[in-house]
């Protein structure tokens, strides 16, 4: 078991980013299109963070022309480059997924100051 520990915390980042439940992130994800690479930003509120260590997983929502568009990424994968926190969400609960429901003005997240 020691082995399998060690292998995943070889696999881990030396220093994860910092994103938390209702923030305003915007990561920056690899995207492999046949022979090229590019960078691609996705902005959005976190609304559930799963799992933990090597596993760990963040959900980010937005909206794009009218439909929400969720993504679920991987912090420690080595295709997420970077992950900015544009800014911090006050709010009192674990998961969001209310806000899947929500339109509008009653979509948003309030700042934490």
């Amino acid at each position: 078991m020691d082995l399998l520990n060690m292998l995943n915390n070889s696999q881990l980042k030396s220093e994860p980013p910092v994103a938390n439940i209702g923030d305003t992130v915007r990561v920056h994800a690899l995207i492999k299109e046949g022979t090229r690479e590019r960078i691609q930003v996705f902005e959005g509120t976190v609304i559930a963070k799963k799992h933990g260590g090597v596993q760990e997983t963040i959900t980010v929502r937005r909206m794009s022309f009218g439909v929400g568009v969720e993504k679920v990424f991987p912090i420690h994968s080595p295709h997420v480059t970077k992950i900015e926190l544009v800014r911090k969400g006050k709010v009192r609960r674990a998961k969001l997924y209310y806000l899947r429901g929500r339109v509008g003005k009653a979509a948003k997240v309030k700042e934490d100051i």
